[in-house]
């Protein structure tokens, strides 16, 4: 675990501030590798489902594929999410 504490420090130094705010919310986050499905990412964008699909079919979204099914995990979303936004 105290590995785990100093590559986050070291990450703090290293990264914008936008990703600091993202991993001191990931810090807190239980399970920060939570897998996200389309219809959980169309929910928090309120978007339709079919544009969730189509978001999970871009280039520049950081989808993992497991067998048929693509799906993302929330570090992952969360640091698209504030890039796309502009962030902090």
């Amino acid at each position: 675990m105290n590995n785990i504490n100093e590559n986050i420090i070291y990450t703090k130094e290293t990264t914008s501030l936008k990703e600091q705010v993202v991993m001191n919310y990931l810090n807190k986050v239980q399970n920060p590798f939570i897998i996200l499905s389309v219809q959980d990412v169309s929910k928090d964008l309120h978007i339709g489902i079919n544009q969730a699909y189509e978001l999970f079919k871009q280039n520049d979204f950081p989808t993992i594929t497991i067998g048929k099914r693509k799906v993302v995990t929330l570090a992952a979303y969360l640091l698209w999410k504030m890039n796309k936004k502009g962030g902090v």
